[in-house]
């Protein structure tokens, strides 16, 4: 289905000991730290969508969707060199595009939900300053069940200044094989419902001067099994009866990426991104993002962003009724086609130092500080017709420890 994944980032902490003075003539006490507070992120998005390619029909017809999106993000201090973290949301849709699969408006497919947990723990060695981490995902919908593992493994320079980390993840996708309504009865059209896809990613960070950071990294994805969706119709030139989208199996992807921080001055600080990505498909895309925070007083602050992503074609896209049926591989998803596409918007972000506001919990004597708010909105649109928008807010809490 076409959704908007959140993608899960993993942070750890430093923490050191700290000693009690004493006489000469008692021995020391070790004075036991306070546990950095757990923190909450609370987030939500709307996202909508339309445009006039839907897959579903062959790269004709709607592709209206809508997307409601809340989740929750929970980061607890084991210790003082353990961190756990938890991700659980959810997505609801309704679809106007997925629900022609069947030819009948609001039936089964017009709209749905899905779940996704995501677990992460990570431990720093302070003497070696390496962290290791290990990850644990799932995600569930209707037609589509998904399992995750991974493990990372970060090192940090002695002076602080520079950081090796590298991530490797291992997917396991599963399907339920609904095909367009008119092509039920036929053989199947693809010969397996698993897909597994293997992620390494290795990110170098650096600070550069007192106002520059900058990082580095690459990925290397291999994916294999079903490649293609089920229910996505192609038509072809020789006959008016479509058929089910066929992609290989295998896709090998090789994106890279530079991304840099400058700090102008108490109140501006520029980021600039930059990803070159390609694969064996054909598909060569370019990615460049700014971002421009900008400061009122200490607490306040507001950031124009804007995106811009240029990209070939697959060497399996044609347009609605332009392939031959001598073709191994078609598909006629403008998500794979050659399109250059842009992004803009705003955000804002309130976050004073002694927090907006505090409250008690049921069953604690702590109270619950919401530390800030952020809200971004964004309107995306791309050479092919799409047009989408998404507002997002994000509420910061933090839960003392005892």
């Amino acid at each position: 289905m076409q959704l908007r994944y959140i993608g899960l980032l993993m942070a750890c902490t430093m923490a050191t000991t700290a000693f009690a003075q004493t006489t000469n003539t008692t021995a020391p006490t070790r004075r036991v730290r306070k546990l950095e507070p757990a923190e909450v992120n609370i987030l939500g998005s709307y996202y909508s969508q339309d445009g006039n390619h839907s897959p579903v029909t062959g790269g004709i017809g709607t592709e209206q969707l809508t997307d409601v999106t809340p989740t929750i993000i929970v980061n607890v201090p084991l210790d003082t060199v353990t961190n756990l973290n938890i991700s659980f949301g959810m997505d609801f849709y309704s679809s106007a595009s997925t629900d022609n699969i069947d030819y009948n408006v609001s039936s089964a497919s017009s709209s749905d939900l899905r779940t996704h947990l995501n677990l992460g723990i990570s431990r720093r060695n302070s003497l070696t300053r390496s962290t290791r981490s290990l990850f644990l995902g799932g995600s569930t919908e209707y037609d589509y069940q998904s399992l995750s593992v991974g493990a990372g493994w970060a090192q940090e320079s002695r002076d602080g200044n520079r950081e090796l980390s590298l991530t490797g993840m291992i997917y396991y996708d599963s399907w339920t094989l609904i095909y367009p309504e008119e092509l039920r009865k036929g053989a199947p059209w693809v010969n397996t419902n698993k897909r597994q896809s293997y992620n390494l990613s290795a990110t170098l960070s650096q600070v550069i001067n007192q106002k520059m950071q900058a990082s580095l990294s690459a990925d290397i994805v291999y994916q294999s099994g079903l490649l293609s969706t089920p229910f996505h119709r192609v038509y072809f030139r020789e006959q008016e009866m479509a058929q089910v989208e066929q992609l290989p199996d295998q896709r090998l992807k090789y994106p890279v990426g530079l991304r840099v921080n400058y700090y102008v001055n108490d109140y501006v600080t520029t980021r600039f991104f930059y990803r070159f990505y390609s694969d064996n498909w054909g598909v060569t895309g370019n990615t460049i993002e700014l971002e421009t925070p900008i400061k009122f007083g200490p607490f306040f602050s507001f950031y124009p962003f804007y995106r811009f992503h240029t990209q070939t074609g697959a060497n399996y896209f044609a347009p609605y009724k332009e392939h031959s049926l001598n073709q191994e591989f078609y598909t006629s998803d403008y998500d794979l086609s050659g399109f250059t596409s842009h992004k803009a918007g705003i955000g804002l972000r309130y976050s004073p130092l002694s927090g907006i506001a505090k409250f008690g919990l049921p069953f604690s004597k702590n109270k619950t500080s919401l530390k800030g708010i952020e809200l971004r909105g964004a309107n995306y649109w791309r050479s092919d017709g799409l047009k989408a928008f998404i507002i997002s807010v994000d509420l910061n809490f933090t839960l003392p420890r005892r």
